[in-house]
């Protein structure tokens, strides 16, 4: 058996780059339920920017923005809107990581460093990827603070709840421009040791009007996943392009975030004002022959709009978000697995058709 040169350990946090990180971090703690547990800025010493950590479960996000107008995170909000700067992983060893990626070709973008406090030490240590999206490698086996050194613990309001049921990350999509899939592709593969999950063509994942193409890279052990895509030629314009015009650029498309009860997140996220993508009606008049037999009420998937679809390992429930800004780059996923692997294959025809509505109402299919 090969040796595996990059192990992760799993997805750490990721990081927002916003345009105002209190409304921010105000937004995913009421629509989404995240509890707010660490915060840096100029209180706590921070003189460029201030960051917010939210968690829920396994879930932790940062979102950061400039309180200067000098910043590097404020051109990057300026040009990509509010999006996701960096996916950091978890590692035994950020230094070994470090070591490899760059050896098979990564970019270095911060050398490997240690940071303490009174709660001990984390190692850290940055590289580049597609777009101005970045991976940090995260060492924190020497740490028992609430997040990093430089951070102060920050509570939520007191009578908050226990969120919505998300519980962990389960996939973050890229996107990039048409031609570069290979290449990424081949990065992930030579640079973390990925391998090829599952690949669809523009035959795969299209309608009348637009297309695209996606390969799925995963690690050794199956806890990281990064679906990449990229335009396909249409009649119109794909959402793929529609994104790459907006965010000026590659970057990351949507994360998708697990639960175990789909029906009674999805539920609780319209409560809080959370707007999805809308299914027809017609979407579930064959559904339920295609995917066959589950444990969740019909009734209930059709009128919250989750889609269904099954592989030869069980069957999944996912539900897309519309996007959480007025860009149209970046929005969410809530997925819900019984066994299956595969990311909805069946249903791409239908969140196709329903990102083209959304696309119509803006003026940019």
């Amino acid at each position: 058996m090969t040796e595996d040169f990059m192990p992760l350990d799993g997805w750490d946090h990721v990081e927002l780059w916003v345009g105002n990180a209190k409304q921010a971090a105000f937004y995913y703690e009421q629509a989404f339920g995240f509890h707010r547990t660490a915060y840096a800025g100029p209180e706590t010493g921070v003189r460029d920017r201030a960051s917010y950590v939210l968690e829920q479960n396994e879930i932790r996000l940062v979102v950061t923005s400039a309180i200067r107008s000098d910043s590097e995170i404020g051109r990057h909000a300026f040009d990509h809107g509010d999006g996701v700067k960096d996916i950091a992983l978890r590692v035994p060893d950020a230094k070994v990581a470090f070591r490899e990626a760059v050896a098979r070709g990564a970019d270095c973008i911060v050398e490997p460093h240690v940071v303490k406090d009174d709660f001990g030490e984390v190692e850290l240590a940055t590289i580049a990827t597609y777009g101005d999206v970045v991976h940090t490698f995260v060492d924190r086996s020497g740490y028992e603070g609430a997040y990093l050194p430089g951070y102060v613990a920050q509570e939520t309001a007191k009578d908050a709840d226990d969120g919505v049921g998300l519980l962990a990350i389960d996939h973050i999509v890229g996107n990039v421009e048409l031609g570069r899939m290979d290449h990424w592709v081949g990065f992930y593969e030579q640079v973390f040791g990925m391998t090829e999950m599952i690949h669809f063509s523009d035959d795969d994942i299209s309608t009348e009007y637009s297309a695209l193409m996606s390969k799925v890279m995963t690690d050794g052990r199956g806890k990281v996943k990064f679906p990449i895509n990229e335009p396909a030629e249409g009649k119109r314009k794909s959402q793929i392009d529609e994104y790459l015009e907006f965010n000026e650029g590659p970057g990351a498309q949507h994360v998708a975030m697990q639960s175990s009860n789909i029906v009674k997140t999805v539920e609780a996220l319209q409560r809080r004002g959370v707007g999805f993508l809308t299914t027809p009606d017609a979407y579930y008049e064959d559904t339920p022959e295609r995917v066959g037999e589950i444990d969740e009420s019909w009734d209930d998937l059709r009128r919250l709009k989750i889609l269904a679809d099954r592989d030869d390992d069980g069957y999944l429930l996912q539900i897309f978000t519309k996007t959480a800004q007025d860009r149209p780059t970046l929005f969410f996923e809530v997925i819900e697995r019984h066994g299956a692997r595969g990311f909805g294959d069946g249903n791409f025809k239908a969140l196709f058709e329903a990102i083209e509505r959304e696309q119509a109402l803006r003026g940019n299919l």
